[in-house]
């Protein structure tokens, strides 16, 4: 199993929903789905299981999540395979369900067992023969490529009121600029939106370079624990997250003062929670989903370690995903953000260039964030790694970000 989660905003860069998709099977180990075979057990909806399994806490901090369907698992038992409640699942239809009563008549069913329903990939000459199943949708997504957004805003208003309108396939700041600017959307979904981005400036906000001094700190050889509890000192947000950290780890010792503090922690502990409550700061001013991205890329990469037989890198793999957005945490070109922190030349390299041992796992954890699962599957079987270690990788680091930050 192979599944990830794809973000949809509204026009204040906040997150409002996510659609799952996932792939069971590598269709490189198993060619004989990409025949008729690939029909085979198509009633089950892979993302319900996915759904199922991690709960909505814990795969959306409780947002809603789209589910993709076929014209096949449209006429499954969903509400066997799904154990969240049911107005939380927003089951995505494409056109391969056509117009017809039977269709139609399904849909009616699902909307009234409480699923919410959106449909996506239908030109605008079908919007008339798919009337009475657009009339169930809560969603239409449109390629905003293709349709007059002025047009279809007058055209959906009339018809069907209540349907949210979802621009999907928004690729660059200009895009999205330019359609928020005219209005008509509710949602937007696009490339752009997996690594938010931010307006450039040119100098580095105080608070900012403690953080700063911080990392350079920590991520130094052999560094001194009273110089980061020195540096954490002069951030209050930063003395109380480790006070909390300490206090959960040792409930009867009396914590007498930072460096006490950061002495109970442990070298290795301290710079990880510094990694990460720094990180999280960084991004304090900047969209939520920003540090949902890089922290779960984070730790995805450390997960992802042994399978790309670099275990005892996989701290440094952590750093690689965490200060992979580090250009926009600063609002900084990501050479000079670079410049500003003490990274490995492996992480360096990798987030630059995109070159060295480490860039593959940028590169897989990229594709695999795209759901790009036909190169995800020829990585894997190239690299001769486990669909099943992988999902599990990835799985572990949702869980771990939802500890990380409870919703």
């Amino acid at each position: 199993m192979l599944a990830t989660l794809i973000p949809l905003f509204d026009d204040k860069m906040t997150v409002c929903a996510y659609s799952v998709f996932a792939r069971k099977e590598n269709l490189f180990l198993n060619p004989e789905l990409m025949a008729g075979a690939r029909f085979d057990g198509a009633g089950t909806v892979h993302e319900l299981e996915v759904v199922s399994s991690m709960g909505v806490s814990t795969l959306t901090g409780g947002k809603e999540v789209f589910v993709p369907i076929n014209q096949f698992s449209l006429f499954a038992e969903i509400s066997l395979q799904c154990t969240v409640p049911a107005n939380k699942v927003v089951l995505l239809m494409d056109n391969s369900i056509q117009p017809t009563e039977e269709f139609v008549k399904r849909v009616k069913e699902l909307k009234e067992q409480g699923y919410k329903m959106a449909i996506r990939k239908l030109p605008i000459s079908s919007f008339e023969p798919y009337k009475e199943i657009i009339a169930k949708c809560d969603y239409i997504l449109l390629d905003h490529v293709k349709i007059d957004i002025s047009k279809a805003k007058i055209y959906f208003k009339k018809q069907y009121p209540a349907i949210k309108l979802c621009a999907v396939n928004v690729d660059t700041q200009e895009q999205y600029d330019e359609l928020i600017k005219d209005g008509g959307y509710d949602l937007y979904e696009g490339r752009f939106f997996r690594m938010p981005i931010t307006n450039t400036e040119t100098e580095v906000s105080p608070l900012k370079v403690n953080y700063i001094e911080l990392l350079n700190v920590v991520n130094a050889p052999d560094f001194d624990l009273t110089d980061a509890a020195d540096v954490i000192g002069k951030d209050p947000a930063l003395v109380i997250s480790l006070l909390e950290i300490v206090n959960r780890m040792a409930l009867n010792s009396e914590i007498t003062s930072i460096r006490h503090a950061a002495a109970m922690l442990g070298q290795k502990e301290l710079k990880r929670w510094i990694n990460t409550a720094v990180t999280k700061e960084l991004c304090a001013d900047k969209p939520s989903e920003l540090i949902r991205l890089v922290m779960i890329r984070a730790k995805f990469a450390e997960n992802l370690a042994p399978e790309f037989e670099m275990a005892m890198q996989a701290p440094e793999l952590f750093i690689m995903g965490l200060f992979s957005a580090l250009d926009r945490m600063l609002e900084k070109p990501m050479d000079e953000a670079l410049n500003m922190v003490q990274v490995s030349k492996n992480v360096k390299e990798a987030l630059l260039e995109n070159k060295g041992d480490f860039a593959p796992v940028l590169e897989f954890i990229k594709r695999y964030e795209d759901a790009d699962w036909t190169e995800v599957s020829r990585l894997l079987v190239l690299s001769k790694m486990d669909m099943d270690k992988i999902y599990a990788a990835y799985l572990g680091a949702l869980r771990w970000y939802r500890d990380l930050i409870p919703a």
